[in-house]
């Protein structure tokens, strides 16, 4: 792991608050991702299970924890099952836990090897009334490689097909959306490394770098302080400001373009998600700096916007009745489009076509019921932006922040994002 060591207090929580939500004498088990092959023998770098971290720290393959807060021994309450390293393993692909190492990370006593997980497995199935496995619920994931949990699901139901199988992502969504001290403190972290690289970049950035050499000045200075790009990088220049994912960052950024910068650092597996847009000449033109604070605004609105018990559906509208003034004001929108547009789908959408925001934490595009209010702890998201092709430019702002009860908090609040205070930075 690249990160320092986390306390295990974070993980002994959550398991604690998930056994809350389970029904009683039912177990909940939790695997760890595949290691996904890419061409010949080779395979991804391993990306930890988002849940399995969660609940457990462990990031290591082929892992299972298992709960079952009413089993009728206290040693099988929790259960960690792990690899077990030897001497092949050491040579080949380095070190793996040790129960006492794993016990360290954990806060899990019980942790046992992989090859004792059917027989442990079936002695608690037969003394439970339920079981929680769990998969992929997110709304807009494109599932088409089968899991490690989806098979164990499969080999579940046909070994105990009178068991009666719950869906663990529900209860693990409702936890996950808001976020625990200890969790803020690990995503302030990788927004404190995320400040640092963007810093770096109104110093770099000038006529004639490439967009690949701005992303290669983001990567040394995340890796250096233990984070990694939380995301495939956007690093978009002129007319590639509109693209919205343009992953391509191979062209040069020319005097007189934006170079708009959707690209953060995560840190411990928590993400931050920043997006600036600059002048690669260090100075904004007038009509660009017009939209920039048209952005801004709107930005800044939808902020104070998001506050405990709304619902993001109605956080997003008030959004778009924003950017609609912000529009007309620039000339792009007129009256009548406004006034005669659809409210499923209104005039800003022409400009500004995607969403405001989103939950942030372990996943990026993190898990959470959308159609319940906001609760304290909820971190979220705030990307306004105005795309115009015609023009030749675009612009995105977004910020990180936290709901709480006394209103929302700005995570990414030093980041520099006034448009003379940019201008100033970058003409040093």
């Amino acid at each position: 792991m690249r990160h320092k060591p986390i306390k295990n207090k974070l993980f002994s929580e959550n398991r604690k608050r998930l056994t809350t939500l389970l029904a009683p004498k039912s177990l909940a088990v939790i695997n760890a991702n595949d290691l996904l092959p890419v061409n010949a023998d080779a395979t991804l770098v391993m990306h930890p299970n988002s849940d399995l971290f969660f609940l457990s720290g462990i990031e290591q393959e082929e892992s299972i924890l298992l709960i079952f807060p009413d089993a009728a021994e206290e040693k099988n309450r929790e259960i960690l099952f792990l690899r077990e390293p030897n001497e092949h393993l050491k040579i080949w692909e380095g070190y793996k836990h040790t129960k006492e190492d794993a016990r360290k990370i954990s806060g899990i006593k019980n942790v046992q090897w992989l090859s004792e997980f059917p027989v442990t497995f079936r002695s608690l199935m037969l003394e439970s009334d339920a079981a929680y496995l769990n998969s992929n619920e997110y709304k807009r994931a494109n599932v088409e490689m089968e899991t490690r949990d989806v098979r164990f699901i499969r080999q579940c139901q046909q070994d105990y097909p009178l068991h009666d199988f719950r869906r663990l992502a529900p209860l693990l969504h409702q936890l996950r959306v808001t976020k625990t001290d200890l969790e803020l403190e690990l995503l302030k972290e990788a927004i404190d490394i995320t400040t640092k690289g963007f810093n770096r970049m109104l110093r770099f950035v000038k006529p004639g770098v490439t967009e690949y050499e701005v992303e290669a000045e983001l990567a040394k200075e995340y890796i250096k302080r233990r984070g990694k790009f939380a995301y495939p990088p956007i690093i978009a220049a002129g007319k590639n400001n509109c693209v919205l994912h343009y992953w391509q960052n191979d062209q040069p950024c020319k005097k007189g373009q934006l170079l708009l910068m959707d690209a953060a650092s995560g840190y411990a597996n928590y993400n931050a998600d920043l997006t600036r847009t600059i002048p690669v000449s260090g100075r904004f033109s007038r009509r660009q700096k017009k939209v920039y604070n048209a952005v801004l605004r709107v930005l800044r609105a939808s902020i104070a916007g998001a506050t405990a018990g709304k619902l993001h559906r109605d956080w997003q509208k008030e959004s778009q009745v924003h950017m609609n003034e912000e529009l007309l004001k620039l000339g792009l929108l007129k009256p009548s489009q406004v006034k005669k547009q659809d409210p499923e789908n209104p005039a800003c959408r022409k400009y500004y076509m995607h969403g405001l925001g989103h939950p942030l934490g372990l996943d990026v595009h993190d898990v959470g019921d959308m159609n319940v209010p906001f609760a304290p702890g909820t971190v979220l998201t705030v990307e306004p932006g105005i795309y115009i092709p015609d023009e030749g430019f675009g612009v995105r702002l977004e910020d990180d922040i936290v709901v709480t009860e006394n209103g929302p908090v700005n995570l990414m609040k030093k980041i520099p994002i006034e448009a003379d205070e940019i201008e100033s930075i970058m003409n040093r």
